[in-house]
């Protein structure tokens, strides 16, 4: 038995997290590793079914790997600057070889170009291409047509266009070619129902050209002005790869089932859009000045919750979806052996107060030319504010979707009040016409109550829920939201109990998992995200070389190429979690902007 299982961890074909770069076409995204593997791709969409699903698995789950054929002496690699077309250059004895790497705009059909590119001397190369559709589940017929290669499988079809020569072997298709300096060889992956008519090949130069001028110029529109541009750039675009361009929607990340830790059960689908993470992101993208993207994110918003108040969700699918359901994909061994693979995700059918709080703030923000939308996004803040009223002294599974049962959670009740507070700004401002003397008593009272039952007088700090002795990352936000200003002694106690006992390795953890009933087993790396507000606490409350010192140790943290992931391994010294994470890059750039003195809480000077 434990021979067998050797055997299948060495067969395990996903490189480490940090050892991946993202490509994308704002409707999907791949993941290709150091070594020239796309290890994840779904197709058509983020949470489609996935053809290349080796990161979960073994080789036999389907990946593509273009790399030399002979031993690597060196490999690097970096983003052309204000793009996401990665390059990855590999040296050998024989020469060096540069694979450039992208997903051009669509049009109708989705296409990953990668163009191999000799930079000097002769080097022999291999491509070996394995497709599966339905996550590694399904086997494609695969044919030869006019100097094309068609892989079907029901619905779906995925066709190679190259001149390079091509051969089957085994279940795999293997490209055996070499290149000299300043020789191109391409391959186009495209992406279409099995029923269409397969469309003519874009010259590969030409989307590589036309995909840089996007990418350069919606760049170039980045307002930032801090000292920490470069990385912040990198962390938008990341931000803009994860949009969803016909609906606006954002999805929290493109990957499922990347284990918070490694062998570990906390395993979840992240290609999905969160109220919570994409309130979180037009908050960022309004401040870089992406007033069109945090346009299109609030007609998503409008869609996707329209409808009674009572029905609103924690989640919705890319065109705003209701129905997300969880299941396992039980042939797939996981990340590093980290089962279950869950595709879906239950938390869709939680109660999370702090939703209507993000979400509120949000509304509130819509450009003010925008007539069309901000009538509507009034209306709709109204009723929700109304609704929460009604339900704010309910318990609820929190920000951080504990499967143990509902609690007061703090976090939560601090959003609640945070909704009302941005709605009665919002309505004096327009005159928008809400029940506002019946929400300042209600934000009063829901501030009282959590001053009292969420404050731990003998901690010195505010706590998980009314009654607990555990402490939260979470409240790390209540003065970032303004509940209290940063100077409240309250604050500044919070602040350094959650240093004192939630920090591992320099590092945040959302809260202690070993001691405090999430319904899960204990153990998962620190969270980023929670780690950046950190920062911003720091620098709220006077610390500022500490909040900078910290910062930079985060930074530190990214990889070659600027991403990053949910969580950190402080032990293993690895990312470990969905990849790359949107929350996290979210908490990245508005550190920045605190640390640059561009943001200041709503109510602070």
């Amino acid at each position: 038995m434990a021979r067998r299982k050797k055997k299948e961890e060495l067969r395990l074909h996903g490189a480490r997290i940090e050892d991946y770069c993202l490509i994308g076409d704002c409707e999907t995204a791949a993941l290709v590793s150091r070594e020239g593997s796309i290890d994840w791709l779904c197709w058509p969409t983020f949470s489609s079914g996935a053809c290349f699903a080796a990161l979960l698995g073994t080789s036999d789950h389907g990946f593509w790997k273009i790399a030399p054929a002979g031993k690597i002496k060196t490999i690097r690699r970096q983003y052309r600057e204000h793009t996401l077309i990665v390059e990855t250059t590999f040296e050998t004895s024989k020469g060096e070889v540069c694979v450039i790497d992208f997903m051009p705009p669509r049009d109708e059909h989705s296409s990953l170009v990668r163009i191999v590119r000799g930079v000097r001397g002769k080097v022999a190369m291999r491509m070996d291409l394995a497709i599966r559709f339905d996550y590694g589940r399904t086997t494609p017929w695969v044919t030869s047509v006019k100097g094309e290669l068609r892989a079907v499988a029901g619905p779906n079809m995925v066709v190679l266009q190259t001149k390079a020569p091509l051969h089957g072997k085994g279940m795999t298709t293997v490209s055996e070619f070499t290149v000299k300096a300043h020789e191109s060889v391409t391959f186009t992956l495209t992406n279409l129902s099995s029923l269409a008519e397969v469309p003519p090949e874009m010259p590969p130069a030409r989307a590589l050209a036309e995909t840089q001028r996007l990418w350069t110029e919606w760049a170039h529109r980045n307002q930032y002005k801090g000292p920490y541009k470069e990385v912040i750039e990198r962390s938008l675009i990341t931000l803009k790869a994860l949009s969803y361009r016909p609906s606006g929607g954002i999805v929290a990340a493109v990957t499922t089932s990347l284990p918070e830790k490694i062998g570990g059960v906390r395993n979840w689908d992240y290609r999905y859009c969160w109220l919570r993470d994409t309130s979180f992101t037009l908050l960022i993208l309004m401040l870089a000045g992406y007033e069109e993207e945090a346009v299109a994110w609030r007609r998503w918003l409008l869609r996707a919750i329209a409808g009674a108040p009572d029905q609103v969700q924690t989640i919705y699918g890319i065109w705003g979806e209701r129905q997300i359901l969880e299941w396992e994909a039980e042939w797939l061994p996981g990340y590093r052996n980290s089962r279950p693979v869950r595709i879906g995700n239950a938390a869709v059918n939680q109660f999370q107060l702090d939703v209507f709080g993000e979400v509120a703030a949000a509304l509130a923000r819509t450009p003010e030319p925008e007539e069309s939308i901000r009538l509507p996004a009034t209306a709709l803040q109204a009723s929700l504010v109304d609704h929460l009223c009604d339900v704010w002294r309910q318990p609820d599974e929190g920000i951080w979707e504990t499967r143990d049962g509902r609690k007061h959670f703090t976090h939560s009740k601090v959003m609640a009040w945070v909704a009302l507070d941005r709605a009665i700004k919002h309505h004096e401002k327009f005159d928008g016409g809400g029940d506002i003397k019946r929400w300042r008593k209600v934000r009063n009272e829901i501030h009282k109550e959590v001053c009292a039952k969420g404050f731990n007088k003998k901690m010195n700090s505010f706590v998980q829920s009314y009654g607990s002795k555990e402490l939260d990352a979470s409240c790390l936000r209540i003065a970032m939201v303004g509940f209290l200003p940063p100077d409240d002694p309250r604050i500044r106690g919070t602040v350094e109990a959650i240093e004192k006992h939630l920090m591992k390795g320099g590092f945040v953890q959302r809260y202690n998992t070993r001691t405090s009933d999430d319904g899960l087993p204990g153990g998962e790396g620190v969270f980023l995200a929670c780690s950046f507000w950190m920062v911003t606490n720091l620098w709220l409350i006077g610390r500022k070389e500490d909040a900078i010192v910290l910062y930079e140790r985060l930074l530190n943290l990214c990889n070659d190429v600027g991403l990053l992931s949910e969580e950190y391994d402080p032990v293993g010294k690895q990312l470990v979690g969905n990849f790359p994470q949107a929350l996290t890059h979210i908490a990245l750039v508005h550190a920045a902007y605190a640390i640059s003195g561009m943001w200041h809480p709503q109510g602070s000077k």
